[in-house]
């Protein structure tokens, strides 16, 4: 094993400030848990279903996405235990909406962003 050419940290300073602003680990699990959780397509497509319309039924969702109600509920189940989304019953049916709070900033800047980013052609690695 041969000796590194420098000895580092090599920037002390910028160590020091990059250590005190990073999360720490249990908030980065949890952010994490959160993102894993947006990553399938159908829960994704859910959170932005109920941002353009504010509420709908699963049945409502199901034919907005495409998608069986079977895919739908199981997605609006998880969203509901990690908290993203919350329902309410009328009569025998139930409507599902964003939870009070979700960040806005998530939904109209970072999610919609990412999507541009995906489409946007990769720079020239020449």
């Amino acid at each position: 094993m041969t000796e590194p050419a420098h000895a580092h940290p090599v920037d002390p300073e910028r160590v020091a400030h990059a250590r005190a602003r990073l999360p720490g680990r249990d908030e980065a699990a949890r952010l994490t848990s959160v993102l894993s959780l947006m990553a399938d397509p159908t829960r994704a497509r859910v959170l932005f279903a109920l941002d353009m319309v504010e509420e709908l039924c699963v049945g409502d969702l199901a034919l907005a996405l495409e998608a069986n109600e079977d895919a739908v509920g199981y997605a609006l189940r998880l969203l509901r235990t990690a908290g993203l989304v919350i329902n309410r019953k009328q009569g025998r049916v139930v409507y599902y909406r964003l939870a009070d709070g979700f960040p806005e900033p998530l939904r109209e800047h970072c999610l919609r962003q990412l999507i541009a980013l995906t489409e946007a052609p990769a720079p020239d690695e020449g």
